[in-house]
């Protein structure tokens, strides 16, 4: 979780993008739901993609400790 801004910033488009589509099934504002509907997936792709990066950094790190750990003993 190194990039909370931008998972704060993810969080909050989450909220408004659900608010927006909300807001348009009670007015039946068929765009302002839909624009809703866009934000709040676009909030959930980036979340997917901060813990995808996050845990290939902690794959890596994995990986490096074993190697090192592997050379250690030669």
């Amino acid at each position: 979780m190194a990039d909370l801004k931008g998972r704060s910033e993810d969080a909050k488009d989450k909220v408004v993008g659900e608010g927006k589509e909300a807001y348009g099934k009670v007015t039946n504002d068929k765009s302002k739901e839909a624009e809703g509907k866009a934000q709040s997936l676009g909030a959930d792709i980036k979340k997917k993609a901060r813990d995808l990066g996050d845990e290939l950094k902690e794959g890596f790190e994995d990986v490096k400790e074993k190697f090192s750990k592997k050379e250690d003993r030669k």
